[in-house]
């Protein structure tokens, strides 16, 4: 009885919250901070504050307070295939989670050709530099040979996929960044010339200039990545004052970051010299230049790289194995089913491979590296605002679906709290979603009739593929260790096999065999009748 009682102790000290809010809030600053973007918004100079503010309330805040409600109330694998399934059923929780795991797919070559960037500019001429960062085929070379890297390992299964992750973020985003917002503020201290219009009537955007918005949508998918954390809302102490509370300092921290970084390019570099994919390795070089050490813009542009590299290894294998775990429930063909021996979705890493290689070869065929960069971004952008808006629709509706289901967090105010809440976060990103399809004044990007056409084939392309998949599935599709693996949707649970317009695999199984008469029964060669499968034979 002692000894019963002393393992209970141990487990609920095992049990118990251990996450405090500084935690919390760091862990969120560090899945969402990226430098790479900056450059785009520093188009606008003060502006951007207006912007970044706007995207923080609208989409930022209601994405970490409702995936935290999503995540408490439906903690089983699965994420956001289990938060929309729940809601509309399986058909459009594959297509959310396919669409986590695609937009990642089109990310890579833009963030690797920010790493190609990086690379570039650890030479000491900064004209052979941006020559060199310029060149598509470099770009092409290095975003192939950096993403294999990461595959291969990744195919391996290694552990130090997480130590990478951890430094790559500690040199490669919070130490550049810290670093890049002292220079910007000593720089504008010492009173040197600035390329920035100064003014408080600068910060509200001129909104007679429709095209003046179309970069700014995408600051919206700077602050992707909240929900990563929403998980380990169970884990804080006093989850219901301490979540909000550390999701408040991370996005105050966030939205500084964000602001002061971008406004730091904005003082160095002229508005119509702003490149997307070179300007942040610029502006260390001018500034270091500016202070005498313009050595140190190359220990900066290594550091950058490794970021880079920690990022990419990390992400190559996280949507992967999430989309590989739900295929293994019967959502995939057996051949994207497949692991290797060290666990690893082999087959889904493969095709995903694939994809990124063809991708990365638009760098060649579009007018500019600048361009292809845009167009893979609006494409990523658009593709995980798709995801977003599904999440934000299931997290109203399960309100009242499920109204009952227990939820550690629940969004503050009631029913009306998760309309303003999550309505806010639903129609920002419907509106961030629109404006990605208007062409950029400040970026060529060659014809704007053909930005537009392969961003709309992109996101109907990607969007049919799940959908069709998921229509040809199959009740032998899943596995039997993939189903004991994955837990049961609630309505599941309460006897119904299916969800209003989604019939489950178990469903299907029973038509098709109803559709399908058997052949007829061979002559019995054991004697008395035995059931011995379908056909009374082994």
């Amino acid at each position: 009885m002692g000894s019963g009682a002393a393992s209970r102790s141990t487990a609920a000290r095992v049990a118990a919250p251990t996450l405090g809010v500084l935690t919390l809030a760091i862990m969120n600053i560090t899945a969402v901070v990226s430098l790479r973007g900056l450059p785009a918004e520093a188009e606008y100079g003060l502006t951007s504050i207006f912007y970044y503010t706007f995207a923080a309330v609208f989409f930022l805040i209601p994405v970490a307070l409702v995936a935290a409600e999503l995540a408490t109330g439906w903690p089983e694998k699965g994420g956001v295939f289990r938060w929309v399934g729940e809601a509309f059923g399986p058909r459009w929780g594959f297509l959310a989670i396919f669409l986590v795991w695609m937009q990642s797919t089109i990310w890579f070559p833009t963030v690797l050709t920010y790493g190609a960037v990086s690379l570039a500019f650890v030479g000491p001429n900064q004209t052979w530099d941006k020559a060199l960062s310029s060149n598509k085929f470099y770009t092409v070379l290095i975003v192939l040979g950096l993403y294999w890297a990461a595959t291969l390992v990744t195919m391996r299964g290694l552990k130090a996929s997480s130590t990478i992750a951890k430094w790559g973020g500690l040199i490669g985003t919070i130490i550049p960044a810290g670093l890049l917002i002292v220079l910007g503020a000593t720089y504008l201290a010492e009173g040197r010339p600035v390329q920035i219009q100064m003014g408080w009537d600068k910060v509200i955007p001129d909104f007679s200039k429709f095209s003046n918005l179309v970069l700014a949508a995408s600051i919206f998918l700077f602050y992707s990545g909240m929900e990563m954390n929403a998980i380990h809302v169970k884990d804080v102490q006093n989850p219901k004052k301490n979540y909000p509370l550390a999701i408040l300092m991370a996005s105050v921290a966030t939205v500084v970051v964000f602001v002061l970084g971008t406004l730091a390019i904005s003082l160095i570099i002229p508005r119509t010299q702003i490149n997307l994919t070179q300007s942040l390795l610029v502006s260390y070089r001018d500034f270091f230049k500016a202070f005498g050490a313009p050595w140190l813009s190359s220990v900066v542009a290594v550091a950058l790289f490794l970021g880079v590299l920690g990022s990419v290894t990390v992400w190559v294998s996280g949507p992967s194995a999430a989309l590989g775990a739900v295929g293994r429930a019967g959502y995939l063909p057996p051949f994207f089913q497949r692991v290797n021996k060290h666990g690893a979705p082999s087959h889904i890493l493969i095709a995903q491979g694939m994809l990124v290689t063809f991708l990365a070869l638009m760098f060649v065929i579009l007018p500019s590296v600048q361009a292809a960069y845009q167009i893979l971004s609006q494409l990523t952008s658009t593709l995980y605002l798709i995801m977003y808006i599904m999440m934000f629709s299931a997290a109203i509706y399960l309100r009242y679906s499920e109204p009952n289901t227990p939820r550690a967090y629940r969004v503050p105010g009631g029913d009306a709290g998760m309309w303003v809440i999550g309505g806010a976060g639903l129609i920002g990103a419907l509106i961030a979603f629109v404006l990605s399809f208007i062409p950029p004044s400040q970026i060529k990007v060659g014809s704007p009739l053909t930005y537009v056409l392969i961003l709309i084939a992109g996101n109907v392309l990607f969007v049919a593929v799940p959908l069709a998949i998921y229509a040809r599935r199959k009740a032998s599709w899943r596995t039997a260790v993939g189903s004991a693996d994955f837990a049961p949707f609630n309505w599941e649970k309460r006897g119904g096999l299916g969800h209003p317009g989604a019939p489950s695999l178990d469903e299907e199984a029973e038509a098709e065999k109803k559709e399908t008469p058997l052949p007829p029964k061979p002559p019995d060669r054991y004697g008395p009748d035995v059931e011995r499968g379908p056909y009374g034979d082994h």
